[in-house]
């Protein structure tokens, strides 16, 4: 199979429908306002053509997005950074450990695993499993930007953003003839890491709203860097409940389109 991104979540930290809100966006029929916290899977075949899968992310809810997608299984997973919305829903890797039986390969920086370590404190130093429960069996690897690394016969490279003032970390994907980017919860693209971005075939960037952010790409700003890095395809993702779907994705240039939860590329 050629190289496939699967949307399980697009939404901002606090996702789509917020709790206790009645704006138009949280009250939308439209089941593409509905939004998950943002996560993707990459998927391809590996050098004999066995089907690998890739979760970058575990959002709070990710035991219900693999349900609903019906993922049974991962071959590795790889952080962008240690915000709660992307690293809450470790603990639920357990299951795959099980489906498996076989230890799982997990991908950060440094700074993402120093958090990782204090918060599954149980999971890392199994002397704080006081009670030998079954926790999740994790194999850290540990990334530095802009240094690539082969996993199962694709290219991974990762790119460093910054998400305000908080260098975070982005993922090229080389695999056969085809290429995708997902950058996530970035405000700006250095310069060093703009290089590594170019030729995509599918950018995947964060486009939290119109209004301006600190930590967060505007809609227009993505789109500017969509143009500048020249993608075949954009989506943005990590979208709040300021974005409703069908009147913004007309607004948008082509070739740039909202991610949708369950969306494949």
């Amino acid at each position: 199979m050629s190289l496939e991104l699967l949307f399980l979540g697009t939404g901002t930290s606090a996702g789509v429908p917020l709790i206790g809100c009645d704006c138009r966006v949280c009250t939308s029929s439209d089941p593409r306002d509905q939004r998950t916290r943002p996560s993707v899977v990459v998927r391809y075949a590996d050098g004999a053509g066995v089907e690998r899968q890739f979760l970058i992310d575990t959002t709070p809810e990710l035991r219900v997005q693999c349900l609903r997608e019906g993922i049974k299984r991962v071959d590795a997973v790889l952080y962008t950074h240690a915000h709660a919305d992307h690293i809450v829903g470790t603990d639920d890797l357990r299951r795959f450990n099980a489906v498996q039986d076989t230890a799982l390969d997990i991908y950060a920086d440094e700074p993402t695993f120093e958090v990782l370590g204090r918060m599954f404190k149980y999971i890392f130093d199994t002397s704080m499993n006081l009670n030998k429960s079954f926790v999740a069996t994790l194999i850290p690897h540990r990334v530095e930007h802009g240094v690539p690394f082969e996993l199962h016969g694709a290219t991974w490279t990762p790119v460093r953003l910054m998400h305000g003032r908080l260098p975070i970390t982005g993922y090229r994907v080389d695999c056969g003839d085809r290429s995708v980017a997902y950058c996530t919860d970035v405000s700006t693209i250095p310069p060093e890491s703009l290089a590594l971005l170019t030729g995509l075939d599918v950018l995947v960037i964060d486009g939290l709203r119109h209004k301006h952010h600190p930590t967060h790409l505007t809609i227009d700003r993505a789109c500017q860097y969509a143009a500048d890095l020249g993608a075949k395809q954009t989506y943005l993702t990590h979208i709040g409940h300021e974005v409703l779907h069908a009147e913004v994705e007309r607004e948008l240039p082509d070739g740039v389109l909202l991610a949708v939860d369950g969306g494949r590329v």
